[in-house]
């Protein structure tokens, strides 16, 4: 399958890129970050909270195959609808700690939209690790799965 979604990864620095263009209106891909409905749908996970405003937060629940909850939650430092969100993202129970993403959401036309996401991290073993793990598998189907939302 191809992976739609990209992920830039310089060796010895703590930090990601990751770039996806949607055929999708930015008002649809924003959206789909904004509204939980939507984010339970494309991210496969349960919405505990969710506070969409400067010092606002986040608070989500994932649940593998086998039952077993992954819980995550962040701060939101900026929302700026239809343009960025900066946050915090941190899964309880690991060992990684918080990660700081700057998620920035541009048009390309009137059906077209491009996510841009830097994402740093506490040092660049960590980054090393998250990168083991099958991310980029993941990330690629979620943005699979919003894509689909809207092409029904």
């Amino acid at each position: 399958m191809e992976r739609k979604t990209q992920i830039h990864a310089v060796d010895g620095k703590q930090e990601i890129r990751i770039t996806r263009e949607f055929d999708l209106p930015l008002t649809l891909l924003f959206k789909a970050y904004e509204e939980a409905a939507l984010i339970e749908q494309w991210m496969g996970t349960t919405v505990i909270k969710l506070d969409n405003k400067r010092h606002g937060s986040y608070q989500f629940e994932t649940t593998d195959p086998v039952g077993n909850k992954h819980p995550f939650s962040g701060t939101i430092h900026a929302f700026n609808p239809n343009h960025s969100i900066i946050r915090t993202f941190e899964m309880e129970n690991s060992s990684f700690g918080p990660q700081l993403e700057f998620l920035e959401f541009e048009a390309i036309d009137e059906d077209r939209s491009r996510l841009s996401m830097h994402v740093l991290y506490r040092s660049v073993e960590v980054r090393d690790e998250i990168l083991q793990l099958p991310f980029a598998q993941g990330i690629n189907m979620a943005h699979n799965r919003l894509q689909k939302i809207f092409n029904r």
